[in-house]
């Protein structure tokens, strides 16, 4: 007897759970789940491969519907996904992490209208690693360093890196001046989902967020600032220098939200995911990695 083929799912899959249902097919049950996927879409998925049971078996089109539910994992597919013109490097591989400096513009992982324009599936790629996981996020607008974990049996060592606040992030920022403050300074707020909800803004209560602010250098219409997060809230570092009266360059979110339907290329974001620094916690050496961009 043939054994059904398995594949070894990426980390990136999403999950469903299909209920017990009238459907005949497990096909059947994808399409009235996701009415705005096809039928089409749906077949062309399985036949790569791309549908997948809890154990890793890939769906046919003529598998039969369980009474009692089952667990589909599957892979989302943009069409006609928009190519993000910039590259990754790889700035550090070794057996437990891998390093790599995100252009502008990609996202990390998945989410929107990006699936494979993203730096964890490059990286899948071009490494032929599908146990990558992202240790942490940054922003799509921002660029830098990502710190990727490599294999599954140390994940859980690295991950609490990040957990515990034991590892220093440095970012650097161009940003108005900001002469009637003394460096360095430090913001503490209290951060909160905002209006629309992709927005982040700074309300009245016990602060969630800190920040340390260094001045590194005065130019002439703008200065170089070092940002270090104590905290990660999302989109921390841009809220807070918004909120000091010196919003990083090109930031079409903080402090007023613009119009902007297509991505700039000629005006990223001002902000560099510059360096992380941590003791290993399988070595008990110190490491640190910095990027090789520049803003």
């Amino acid at each position: 007897m043939k054994l059904p083929t398995t594949y070894t799912r990426d980390a990136d899959a999403s999950t469903v759970h299909l209920p017990a249902g009238p459907w005949l097919t497990v096909l059947d049950g994808l399409c009235a789940t996701f009415m705005s996927i096809s039928r089409q879409q749906w077949l062309d998925r399985m036949a790569r491969g791309r549908v997948l049971d809890a154990n890793g078996v890939a769906i046919t089109p003529t598998m039969p519907h369980p009474s009692a539910g089952l667990r589909v994992h599957y892979y989302r597919e943009v069409v006609d996904e928009t190519i993000v013109p910039f590259t990754e490097s790889v700035v550090h591989i070794d057996e437990h992490l891998v390093v790599a400096d995100k252009p502008h513009f990609l996202p990390v992982v998945p989410s929107g209208g990006f699936v494979e324009q993203t730096l964890l599936r490059r990286l899948m790629r071009r490494l032929d690693n599908p146990d990558l996981v992202p240790l942490h996020r940054i922003d799509r607008a921002t660029a830098g360093l990502v710190m990727f974990s490599a294999q599954r049996a140390s994940r859980s060592a690295y991950q609490a890196l990040f957990q515990q606040q034991r590892i220093e992030k440095r970012y650097e920022a161009l940003a108005p001046p900001l002469p009637e403050h003394v460096f360095p300074l430090t913001r503490r707020t209290r951060l909160l989902r905002g209006e629309p909800f992709f927005r982040t803004q700074e309300v009245e209560g016990e602060p969630n967020s800190e920040t340390r602010i260094e001045l590194m250098e005065r130019l002439a219409h703008q200065w170089r600032y070092a940002l270090h997060p104590i905290t990660g809230k999302k989109h921390q570092l841009r809220v807070h220098m918004a909120a000091l009266g010196a919003p990083i360059l090109n930031d079409p979110w903080y402090p007023t939200l613009t119009e902007r339907n297509i991505d700039d290329y000629q005006r990223p974001l001002k902000l560099l995911a510059k360096a992380l620094t941590f003791l290993d916690p399988l070595s008990g050496e110190r490491r640190e990695f910095e990027s090789c961009l520049h803003l």
